[in-house]
């Protein structure tokens, strides 16, 4: 349920405090606390038995009270089935398969993609991608002055080479110097363009990482079921199956009605700041505003689970902040240090930080409960337990007086049994989906064995779950480092502006920013600042459908289940990730985050060897990325969605 204005579900033990024993004062402070009077201890049997007999007591006091009060919670919690009376089926009806119409001479060329000739091309193509080694960093200058970005000059010779037709037919602009926008123009202007992306660039390959790869990071290696490389699967195999389709699309003679746009970033492993935030606002000067039919992105793919295999375009995406945490504290030789150096003080905040977890919760909203409605109608193998959860959310959800009321104080107060449910069953990668993550990545302090770290830092990224907002992270941070800098005589600046007047004028002179200028920063303190480059939860892309109206996820959902059979459910998906999609919330509100190539055979399919050694991708579920973006297109050319 939504969080009005961001209000933080705080733990209770940061809401409420109680006296602390002397005991916990003595391990906290180091004092010794004074003893007036120590009594003569009794006998260790003698107390023993007096312990058992009071645990045996309460235990017989206890335990009745305790039975009827489970029993009490497990039938208000988990009602039966039988009266719920849920209709799942009616909640993830699913589109026929969509088949373009019949033309001989297109239908020649589509067969042609299941050819042994055209298997060997494309691993031809998708290796040598590969191999143009396109990492992007962090810390990248600015285009034209960085000469890491040169890089990408080498991949658009690469694509000019390797696809012909596209270049020499095909509008192409170059947005930033390495933005790539082709456009093939439709003959109805009515038609609201088709836009398909993908991104240049992979994130880097640490060079000590390299001797833990089956083959060389950027060899673009074939094995006879894999190609293996850096971008492999993340998302050069998106790419280069978007410029397949689209080449033999020309070769065949196929001229589209409605438009179709290729967008290809080029720093999308560090933001898009430079590549699809400018095209996207390319796009908007040359169409408008909510221009554009149906935006296609790299994103999730299929699951099999429950005994179903889903098909799950990403409808959505959890929202983004990274929050610095910087230490100030004296420096000094080591060899006279204080009880606790700016290392230990940050190292204990971590500790904090990572002892709470964010609450775990299911927005109606949010994809993956139209998943589980789903699997409770499509799944033979789906949890008993969860369909009766899912029974009773389902039953109660339009009461006022449920226990999912979206009042804060409800929301802070009340666990969501469903999610936790679905979440244990489903382990992290599912937990994920329904909270706010926390992940400390990095981290820096120190320069030398005999000297007091004077300044450490450690960054925490988040992403936000559906539901939530940003300031839930900010409210919960500070909450703790306020603990932690009472504890150690630090002064707390949480999310500051600036530390005075002076330096106001000048945004990189916030406390913790990007900004790496020491000046600004307090001594003896705890700051806390947040990312310039925070990002709200997406909205929400409309997975509905209805027979003779068409709708983006009704073109896309027909013709994956006409590609991969009738068995396939599609179900809205959500992103745990972001994509550069985040540019173009305002050309459409029809963005599926789909990565659409699916290898039945491939145990390892996934995203699960992205960003990590030994990324690489299945040749046949890239030959079917192929399959389906031809399908795709041509469905779409045949078609009128909503606004048309």
């Amino acid at each position: 349920m939504p969080n009005p204005g961001g209000v933080s579900c705080l733990p209770t033990v940061f809401r409420t405090r109680k006296a602390t024993s002397s005991s916990t004062l003595k391990m906290e402070k180091g004092i010794s606390l004074p003893v007036a009077y120590t009594p003569t201890p009794a006998p260790a049997s003698t107390t023993r038995r007096k312990s058992l007999k009071t645990v045996a007591k309460a235990l017989a006091l206890g335990l009745p009270f305790y039975a009827l009060y489970a029993w009490h919670t497990n039938q208000a919690i988990i009602p039966s089935l039988s009266r719920a009376n849920v209709n799942f089926a009616s909640q993830c009806e699913q589109p026929s398969p969509l088949k373009p119409s019949q033309n001989e001479k297109l239908d020649k060329a589509y067969d042609f993609l299941s050819t042994e000739a055209f298997l060997n091309a494309s691993i031809a193509r998708l290796s040598g991608a590969v191999r143009v080694k396109s990492e992007s960093f962090d810390d990248l200058g600015a285009v034209g002055e960085d000469p890491r970005w040169d890089v990408f000059y080498d991949f658009a010779s690469y694509l000019k080479k390797t696809f012909p037709l596209i270049h020499s037919k095909l509008q192409v602009d170059k947005v930033n110097t390495h933005g790539l926008l082709y456009t093939w123009e439709g003959s109805n202007k009515d038609l609201k363009p088709t836009l398909l992306m993908a991104h240049q660039d992979t994130v880097p390959v640490p060079p000590e990482t390299i001797p833990a790869w089956t083959y060389p990071p950027w060899s673009g290696e074939y094995d006879g079921k894999y190609i293996w490389g850096r971008g492999a699967g993340d998302c050069k195999n998106q790419l280069i199956a978007i410029m397949e389709t689209v080449e033999l699309l020309l070769e065949a003679g196929w001229e589209p009605k409605r438009t179709i746009l290729l967008s290809f970033g080029f720093d999308e492993e560090c933001s898009g700041r430079q590549g699809a935030a400018h095209l996207s606002k390319f796009i908007e000067e040359r169409y408008g505003k909510d221009a554009l039919a149906v935006i296609v992105d790299e994103g999730a793919g299929f699951e099999k689970t429950w005994g179903t295999l889903f098909a799950k375009p990403g409808t959505a995406e959890k929202g983004y902040t990274d929050v610095y945490i910087t230490v100030r504290m004296p420096g000094g030789h080591s060899s006279i240090p204080s009880d606790h150096t700016s290392i230990g003080v940050l190292s204990e905040l971590i500790t904090r930080i990572e002892a709470e977890q964010y609450r775990t919760h299911l927005e109606e909203e949010n994809p993956y409960f139209t998943q589980l409605q789903c699997g409770a109608a499509h799944s033979p193998q789906f949890s008993h337990k969860l369909k009766k959860l899912l029974a009773h959310r389902k039953r109660h959800s339009s009461s006022s007086s449920s226990s999912f009321s979206s009042s804060s104080a409800e929301t802070c107060k009340t666990k969501d049994y469903l999610a936790l449910e679905a979440a244990r069953e489903g382990g992290p990668a599912i937990k994920y989906l329904m909270q706010t993550s926390q992940a400390v990545d990095v981290i820096t302090g120190g320069i030398k064995t005999n000297a007091l770290p004077e300044r450490v830092r450690a960054t925490v990224n988040h992403r936000i779950n559906i539901g939530e907002t940003p300031q839930v992270v900010y409210d919960r941070l500070t909450n703790l480092a306020a603990h932690v800098a009472k504890r150690h005589g630090l002064s707390l600046h949480a999310f500051d502006s600036s530390p005075s007047s002076a330096s106001s004028s000048s945004s990189s002179s916030s406390f913790g920013s990007d900004s790496t200028d020491l000046e600004v920063e307090p001594a003896n303190s705890i700051i806390l600042s947040k990312s310039s480059h925070e990002l709200l939860v997406a909205p929400i892309t409309p997975s509905s459908f209805s027979p003779g109206h068409q709708t983006p996820f009704g073109v896309l959902a027909g013709t994956t289940r006409a590609l991969y059979g009738e068995q396939v459910i599609v179900t809205p998906g959500i992103m745990t990730g972001n994509t550069d999609t985040r540019y173009y919330w305002d050309l459409t509100r029809h963005i599926f985050r789909w990565g659409p190539g699916y290898d039945p055979s491939d145990d390892d399919a996934g995203l699960g060897n992205i960003h990590t050694v030994n990324e690489r991708v299945s040749v046949r579920a890239h030959v079917n990325g192929v399959k389906w973006f031809w399908m795709f297109l041509r469905n779409m050319d045949e078609v009128e969605v909503d606004g048309e």
